[in-house]
């Protein structure tokens, strides 16, 4: 689908980037349920992409209701009958925040892509419902995601894999666990190929607000932007797969809650431009 022809989104987008507190503050899921219109809003949460969906299920499910959720529902996709079943759609329809949960993000693309349930989803972010996910669940939102690459070795030309994401987002490649897991050389490599796409790399217990042109830092992780548009040179056109390659001038940006960005004029926003990310907190779920 084209998605430059898609009514701009009502609702908000949330990418963490896994490990998120669940036991004592959650201060991010309750953020996620805060940037819902609805007073006690209703949850779905999708488990495709886990091998355990019972217990991720049954986790977040606890969590959601201390957070204020009026219901959390259980929209079992496993197979990709499921995302046509009118239970399931149903279940997306009604919902104010859609979840989806880590995992493997391959599982969620290859189930979900081109299906009724994926329209559902899109549908409802138009709308104004808010979606989120944490790990797999933020890698697949972008129109292009990264699903490999060894973090050691990736700065050599073909190593990172990308394939088609959920489209809810255009212009940035999202990667999670992403300092904890030392994958820095896998935006390099998605800059050098790809200069036109934001780098955005979610640390463990970080999350990003997309809200327009404008991305939100929050959580107590860090977010890391890759801005590879003033590129000055690179090899990687000249090179083979697995050659080394070279890369030159890449800007990079470590946010913390409170800091935001634009992506049009690719410049930092601090606190006096964004206040209402204050209020948002202020004003989320007890």
């Amino acid at each position: 689908m084209n998605t430059s022809i898609r009514p701009v989104p009502r609702g908000k987008l949330v990418a963490i980037g896994g490990a998120e507190d669940k036991t004592t503050q959650a201060d991010i899921l309750k953020r996620v349920l805060g940037f819902s219109d609805a007073a006690a809003p209703i949850v779905s949460v999708i488990t495709t992409a886990s091998s355990i969906p019972d217990e991720v299920f049954a986790e977040y499910q606890a969590v959601f209701k201390r957070l204020g959720a009026s219901e959390v529902l259980d929209v079992r996709i496993r197979e990709r009958a499921d995302t046509r079943d009118p239970e399931m759609i149903e279940m997306l329809a009604r919902s104010d925040v859609i979840f989806i949960s880590g995992g493997d993000q391959m599982r969620l693309t290859s189930i979900f892509g081109g299906s009724p349930a994926l329209e559902m989803i899109r549908k409802r972010h138009t709308e104004g419902a808010v979606i989120a996910g944490t790990s797999a669940g933020a890698a697949c939102q972008s129109t292009t995601m990264v699903y490999g690459g060894d973090a050691t070795d990736a700065l050599r030309k073909g190593v990172v894999k990308m394939a088609a994401g959920f489209g809810l987002i255009a212009g940035v490649i999202v990667d999670t666990h992403f300092l904890e897991r030392g994958r820095f050389s896998r935006l390099m490599e998605v800059g050098a190929t790809n200069p036109e796409y934001l780098g955005v790399g979610l640390g463990e217990d970080a999350a990003v607000l997309f809200d327009g042109d404008r991305l939100y830092a929050f959580g107590p992780g860090h977010v890391i932007l890759v801005d590879s548009t003033a590129m000055t040179g690179s090899n990687v056109f000249d090179l083979s797969d697995g050659e080394v390659m070279s890369v030159h001038n890449v800007v990079m940006h470590a946010l913390i809650d409170g800091d935001g960005y634009d992506r049009t004029r690719r410049t930092i926003l601090g606190p006096e431009d964004i206040g209402n990310l204050e209020l948002k907190k202020t004003n989320a779920h007890s």
